[in-house]
């Protein structure tokens, strides 16, 4: 059995993929312990490049092309996993290779991630060089505050695989709601009660996963994106509170 199974819906960013893998690939090295499965959430044109990266890593096409269906996807691919653990992440963002040390040795049933702002070069490098950062989005009024640092997400973690779905997964109808739907926010809440409810563990090590500074954080544009790496959906809505305050 996989020890880790990385699951990531990825839609229309074609070249932030292709850098996230490649970066993946070098962390790995050819580990035995991984397997990626990228769940293409409609993109077009689909994402085609399954011989070009040396990992056990597969693209599974839901041609779903209605707005916002990231948990549908991810409930996809955890359906397709056999890892134990279960490492979720949108492709904005991107994993520490300490997080590969912890979870082989680990056995709580969530390890949760501190957060850095970063990017991936187009050689599939990390940087967190401030002059890069801010051609990337990055505010640095923001840094003056909190330096690199940015508040958790709830969907950036990892869970043993039987706990993902003994809470249930993601809800999927709420899909049908404008952005933000709240699925994070109510996986969150199902993951805390089921804590409560069945003494569930989460690791004291707290590992680095990294995030574009695309969004918000420019000039308050919730949908700015300066390299135009990723999808193009709308988060400008009635719902978003973000956008309302700018």
């Amino acid at each position: 059995m996989k020890k880790i199974s990385i699951v990531i819906p990825v839609l229309n960013s074609h070249e932030v993929f292709r850098r996230h893998m490649t970066y993946l690939e070098r962390i790995l090295k050819k580990s035995d312990k991984v397997e990626i499965i990228i769940v293409d959430d409609g993109s077009s044109p689909a994402l085609s490049y399954e011989n070009d990266f040396d990992l056990d890593f597969k693209i599974e096409y839901t041609h779903d092309e209605r707005p916002w269906t990231w948990a549908l996807a991810r409930n996809r691919g955890a359906r397709l996993a056999k890892g134990k653990y279960l490492l979720m992440y949108d492709i904005d963002h991107f994993p520490a290779r300490e997080i590969f040390d912890i979870l082989p040795t680990c056995d709580t049933d969530k390890v949760i991630f501190h957060r850095e702002f970063g990017i991936l070069n187009e050689q599939g490098e990390l940087s967190q060089d401030l002059d890069t950062l801010v051609d990337y989005g990055f505010n640095m009024d923001r840094y003056k505050r909190h330096k690199l640092r940015i508040t958790a997400l709830p969907n950036n973690f990892a869970m043993k695989r039987e706990v993902f779905w003994d809470i249930g997964g993601y809800r999927e109808e709420f899909f049908r709601r404008a952005y933000p739907q709240g699925e994070d926010r109510y996986f969150k809440k199902s993951w805390l009660m089921w804590q409560r409810e069945n003494n569930g563990t989460c690791s004291d090590q707290r590992p680095i996963i990294y995030m574009f500074p695309n969004g918000y954080l420019v000039d308050g544009d919730v949908d700015a994106d300066p390299k135009k790496l990723f999808h193009t959906l709308t988060r400008k809505t009635k719902r978003n509170s973000k956008y309302r305050r700018k």
